[in-house]
């Protein structure tokens, strides 16, 4: 039995207090967040840009690099067939997590803009001038510059449905923006930038309804909230891993099987590949055909365990416990002069951005970090956002399963000192 199973954690309990909601054993699996891990002790707020790792998660790659640390799908020894086992049982585990039909429907790419950028390639190279794109004004960068340069190479048309003043996309705009030239259709299902939460299914109607193919940006959902592709009835949904709780270099592009089928390989190399000679090239089944090369394996394995350490917290337990803490967050920053709340969507998810009269983004992250409060400055890599709001930067706290109301109060503490400093 590999040595990380028996790395989980203990039930939650569903009570009215963030730090009985999720009690201090979940801390306890976080090597950095552990009493004297770090000084000054670590206020972790910056976990929509990566996600802490639990101890199972670590355990999963270091028995990766003890115990198996060979190749896959084609050693014929005992320790390649344990780290191929491990490794397509990782992706069974995500097919289950994201309720996939097929497990051959899970592609690993290296993160979220990987996977996007396949979709770019290999079904995007199959439009046509004039055929249409259309995406939000909330987008991060992965999912604007892909289409961008498709832009370039096809000549077709990005059309952007722009966010309102409260930082939601309106239905009924989005509706609008649709017509018989949309080919595609790509939006986040919850914003890096503002927390924005958008009505994921409905707009995947919408959009069927005129014929376009649907690509969902699920970095941000998938360590909050279900994310179930056959309920949404999504064709593509791309996730990173290291949001997730599991490791960097690794991602996830779920597609329709008959999408895969029909799109050609956007890499090619070992393992994507049945025969090869001079002349011509046969291409390997699914899931294989989209992975050239040796995988990222130890990164694939620890991913499947962070799905079922999420699975095991359970996403009821997980969304109250962070609506306490953003409820109380904004409750709190409202009531800090000079703080500017960017962004009031009708429905928000674990992120808040603000920013303090008088005081650059950029030096409130700088003193924050100093009293060991972590949290992110800067445009977030989505800077269309930000000049919407006409502003360069935010500050932005995002919080996780991880994090208590005593984090809350460190933060608006440290904002105080902030004040203190620079005013």
């Amino acid at each position: 039995m590999p040595c990380w199973t028996a790395v989980f954690l203990l039930a939650m309990t569903n009570n009215s207090t963030s730090d009985v909601l999720l009690p201090a054993t979940i801390r306890e699996q976080f090597a950095c967040l552990r009493e004297g891990g770090s000084q000054p002790p670590l206020v972790y707020l910056d976990s929509a840009s990566t996600a802490l790792k639990p101890d199972g998660v670590i355990a999963a790659l270091t028995d990766y690099y003890r115990n198996m640390p060979a190749n896959i799908h084609r050693g014929l020894y005992p320790m390649s067939e344990a780290a191929t086992a491990a490794f397509e049982a990782a992706r069974a585990t995500v097919q289950k997590f994201i309720n996939a039909r097929e497990s051959r429907e899970i592609i690993f790419t290296s993160g979220a803009t990987d996977a996007i950028n396949l979709v770019a390639r290999g079904f995007g190279d199959g439009l046509r001038a004039g055929d249409e794109v259309l995406i939000t004004g909330l987008e991060h960068h992965a999912n604007i510059v892909p289409w961008q340069l498709l832009r370039e190479r096809r000549g077709i048309v990005l059309r952007v449905v722009a966010m309102d003043a409260q930082g939601d996309v309106p239905l009924d705009a989005f509706r609008a923006a649709l017509n018989g030239r949309t080919r595609l259709v790509a939006f986040t299902a919850i914003s890096n930038a503002l927390g924005t939460e958008l009505p994921v299914a409905e707009m995947i109607e919408s959009a069927h309804a005129v014929g376009a193919t649907t690509v969902v940006d699920a970095a941000q959902a998938v360590a909050c909230r279900r994310v179930d592709v056959q309920k949404w009835n999504c064709d593509f949904l791309a996730f990173s891993g290291h949001k997730l709780f599991g490791p960097t270099g690794i991602g996830v592009l779920y597609a329709r099987e008959a999408l895969l089928q029909a799109m050609p390989p956007v890499k090619g190399g070992g393992d994507m590949i049945l025969s090869v000679t001079f002349e011509r090239t046969t291409y390997n089944e699914l899931p294989h055909k989209f992975e050239a090369g040796t995988p990222p394996i130890a990164q694939a394995i620890g991913l499947g365990v962070a799905t079922e350490w999420v699975t095991a917290l359970g996403f009821d337990q997980i969304e109250a416990h962070e609506r306490v803490l953003v409820d109380a967050a904004l409750k709190q920053l409202e009531a800090l002069p000079g703080v500017q709340i960017i962004g009031r969507p009708g429905k928000r998810r674990s992120i808040i951005s603000f920013t303090l009269d008088g005081i650059h983004p950029h030096d409130v992250g700088t003193i924050l970090g100093e009293d060991g409060v972590a949290i992110r400055a800067g445009h977030h890599c989505a800077q269309p956002a930000m000049e919407h709001f006409g502003i360069p930067a935010t500050i932005r706290a995002s919080f996780s399963v991880y994090n208590t109301l005593a984090d809350v109060k460190a933060l608006i503490v440290g904002l105080r000192r902030v004040q203190e400093i620079m005013l």
